[in-house]
């Protein structure tokens, strides 16, 4: 039983990159004058919670811990740890610039991040069907997270920028 909760708890750690971000931006949004404003909440607390913490933690956890990350994705330690290490260390940076990008900027963050990401995800897909690779830190939230935190930064970022280019309904002033 301790082992199933530990493995549970492993596998889906890494949602917490995205559940922080998301409820801190739920909250926070809730007070906004406005979809403009909300949508920007929104971008902001992913961009820096899900986009550059979450791989800013990536980095500092296979830089200072790497056996422990080769243990968690089912492999063992290789020099391939530190490429990835500053992979994600490139998603953090560019999560953090997103914070304060444009609408068409995010989206091409959420497309470079999504080409390591995804990529990442196939891989992790692979290795669990072709090698029956169950680590924690090959399938669960690892998963979920490469699919959505570039899913949703693009998506985020094309609402803004149809929200920005509609034309607005202009008041009917008498005469």
């Amino acid at each position: 039983m301790d082992d199933d909760f530990s493995y549970l708890a492993r596998s889906a750690f890494p949602l917490v990159w995205i559940l922080v971000p998301a409820a801190g931006a739920f909250l926070r949004a809730r007070r906004a004058r406005s979809r403009e404003e909300a949508l920007e909440i929104w971008q902001r607390w992913w961009a820096i919670g899900a986009f550059g913490i979450g791989s800013l933690w990536m980095t500092v956890a296979f830089l200072a811990v790497p056996d422990t990350m080769a243990e968690a994705i089912g492999f063992g330690r290789t020099p391939f740890m530190v490429e990835i290490a500053f992979a994600n260390l490139g998603l953090a940076v560019m999560g953090f610039r997103a914070a304060s990008a444009s609408a068409r900027e995010r989206i091409t963050i959420g497309l470079g991040g999504g080409m390591f990401l995804w990529g990442a995800l196939a891989g992790h897909l692979y290795q669990w069907f072709a090698n029956g690779d169950h680590a924690p830190g090959n399938t669960g939230g690892v998963l979920v997270n490469d699919l959505l935190i570039p899913a949703v930064m693009i998506a985020l970022a094309v609402r803004s920028r149809r929200l920005a280019s509609s034309p607005r309904p202009t008041a009917h002033v008498p005469a």
